[in-house]
């Protein structure tokens, strides 16, 4: 029971600190005059490259074999969580940012879902109820904003969702294999597909190369790193609920380097999503009773 309480306060922590590296993604983009694809292949090429760096410390020469010789749930990982990346950005450009985010906050609810159907992980009344406070919150964070719908960037949003939600499940399931690598993968991967549509490639300096660099390694290494140890010490659901704690953070780094005022809504909903999560585990770590 105790060793149970201990892994999921790490969890907790390693998801929050996952939530609190990938909140940092608009003020790195802020700072890079590119097109997004030309963005995320750099993003993933450092942050592979991190990752990967990381493990040849750890592991040494036999890092890579090691990694290549995992089976099929490292690369069903590396896949999904690829496929959740390369569709946030055509996301965020066919349709408001604003129906991306209220869609992104349903996914604790999807991926409590695809545990329950996939291996009967039961989740707890208070984190579903959490959830729903959270999806309020952040309701109220984008309500603000006005921008037509479309529908190609509202199905790319919920591919997103689908991919992020069983990426988190697959954590879960398949504990045995090495999450940091296959967080390199899907870097690596994104890359590859990123540069097929990217423009500016050969346009960056050196300058930018220092800024691109450090958004992979704060924003993309340590998040995916992070969400990829922690989210296999939670139930899934609340490994999602966790890391929605990201989309409040957004606008502070925003605040903090260019002084831009969040909205009252926006400090309304960010304080609602926050609530939510510090209720649920302050729920989770409650005695229960025997009977």
């Amino acid at each position: 029971m105790l060793a149970g309480r201990s892994e999921r306060r790490l969890g907790i922590a390693l998801v929050t600190a996952a939530a609190v590296a990938w909140s940092t993604a608009p003020f790195f983009t802020r700072l890079l005059p590119f097109d997004p694809w030309t963005i995320l292949f750099y993003r993933g090429l450092f942050g592979g490259g991190f990752i990967l760096l990381f493990l040849a410390l750890k592991e040494g020469r036999t890092a890579l074999g090691n990694l290549l010789s995992m089976g099929n749930g490292i690369w069903l990982v590396a896949f999904l969580s690829t496929l959740g990346m390369v569709s946030f950005i055509p996301a965020l450009q066919e349709t408001a940012v604003t129906n991306v985010a209220v869609i992104i906050a349903t996914q604790p609810f999807v991926a409590a879902a695809f545990a329950w159907a996939w291996f009967r992980e039961a989740v707890r009344p208070g984190t579903l109820l959490a959830s729903l406070v959270a999806f309020v919150g952040v309701g109220i964070i984008v309500s603000a904003a006005t921008a037509n719908s479309d529908v190609s960037g509202i199905g790319l949003a919920c591919l997103m969702v689908l991919a992020i939600s069983a990426m988190t499940v697959a954590i879960r399931r398949y504990k045995h294999i090495s999450m940091v690598g296959a967080a390199a993968l899907s870097n690596f991967l994104g890359s590859l597909i990123s540069m097929a549509f990217a423009r500016d490639i050969a346009h960056v300096t050196s300058g930018d190369i220092t800024i691109l660099a450090m958004f992979g390694f704060f924003q993309v290494a340590l998040g995916l790193t992070f969400f990829a140890l922690g989210s296999r010490l939670l139930p899934s659901g609340q490994a999602s609920l966790v890391a929605t704690l990201e989309t409040p953070l957004m606008p502070f780094w925003v605040w903090l380097a260019f002084d831009e005022i969040p909205t009252s809504r926006a400090l309304a909903g960010g304080a609602l999503v926050m609530a939510a999560v510090i209720a649920d585990i302050i729920d989770d770590h409650r005695p229960r009773g025997k009977g």
